[in-house]
């Protein structure tokens, strides 16, 4: 091979290599997400209390109808969105691998937005996920981490804007994990100590709406976290039992706000009709107040692994957040 060939070889190869570092699904300016077909699906392993109340008959997933509920949420994410799909291995005991958000983290306010902090889970059943989580976004070209304490991804870190977060710890991540990412990223995490097996991750209780507003169910929080909270944002208060209905389980795409409802198939005489129905008034009351709208899907299937929306989607940049409402 010439000189030449081998001078041209290789700036092609440099040309790649800075064409795959600078454009990721990060860096659009679309919003971006990760998601995954639930062909793993199960809820055999009861890890939270909410598959602990269920006995394995009521537990069993149909897995055509989990499908059509995901392709449901996935066509009209899609239609606004890039979406990507985190592949699914011929492994055994992938049950929560469809529940992305509890992958890892982008973060947010870095100069360069190829940093991925992966999840290191507490419990058994998940923690083969993590792996595979790492093979797609190293062939991303993402750079990628793994804290060396429990975490479980975006579902207990929220960005508020520049190096500002919210994190939980306490059921399933660790302080210690909040405080590494401070000291490895230059970040500042309000951290806040989960207390209710019932509300496990921190997306149960603080749903960021905007870049000025989260919804925070102070009910759940000592008095010094509230205010706390009150330096980086401006609260709008939910209640625990809307909470307990998926209040805060949203996704923001654009000005809208996706949520997971079964309301429709349930019976007036069910006892938590009136608690889905409050949860669902009280969203649209905000989402109007606010200059949103309220897209409701039903993910009953996956309401048996004590799953809600937002446990099924990841971001993979926040740019539904910098879209002005009218």
């Amino acid at each position: 091979m010439s000189c030449r060939s081998t001078e041209i070889r290789k700036a092609q190869a440099q040309a790649g290599a800075r064409f795959h570092r600078e454009l990721n699904p990060s860096s659009l300016d679309k919003p971006a997400f990760l998601m995954n077909v639930p062909f793993s699906l199960a809820a055999d392993v009861p890890n939270n209390v909410w598959m602990e109340e269920l006995d394995e008959q009521k537990r069993r997933v149909d897995v055509p109808r989990a499908l059509n509920q995901f392709m449901q949420l996935y066509h009209y994410i899609a239609a606004e969105a890039l979406v990507y799909l985190l592949p699914t291995p011929a492994e055994a005991g992938l049950q929560d691998l469809v529940y992305s958000a509890n992958t890892g983290v982008v973060l947010e306010h870095l100069p360069e937005p190829d940093t991925v902090v992966l999840s290191n889970f507490a419990t058994d059943v998940r923690r083969a996920e993590t792996p595979i989580a790492e093979r797609f976004f190293d062939a991303m070209g993402y750079n990628v981490v793994v804290p060396p304490h429990h975490f479980e991804g975006e579902a207990e870190l929220k960005h508020l804007y520049d190096n500002v977060y919210i994190g939980g710890y306490g059921i399933r991540s660790e302080r210690a994990a909040h405080e590494w990412l401070e000291s490895e990223f230059d970040m500042q995490v309000v951290k806040l100590e989960e207390t209710d097996p019932h509300l496990y991750h921190l997306d149960c209780t603080i749903f960021p709406l905007t870049r000025d507003d989260t919804l925070v169910c102070t009910e759940m929080y000592s008095r010094d976290e509230v205010a706390q909270i009150e330096k980086v944002t401006n609260i709008i208060d939910v209640s625990v039992d809307d909470c307990y209905s998926g209040v805060c389980n949203n996704v923001r795409l654009g000005n809208l706000l996706l949520n997971a409802s079964n309301i429709q198939e349930m019976r007036r005489d069910n006892p938590d009709y009136g608690y889905e129905l409050a949860k669902n008034r009280r969203l649209e009351d905000i989402a109007a107040e606010q200059g949103f709208e309220v897209a409701f899907f039903n993910l009953g299937e996956y309401l048996k692994s004590g799953a809600l929306l937002s446990c099924m989607v990841m971001h993979l940049n926040r740019k539904s957040y910098d879209i002005a409402l009218i």
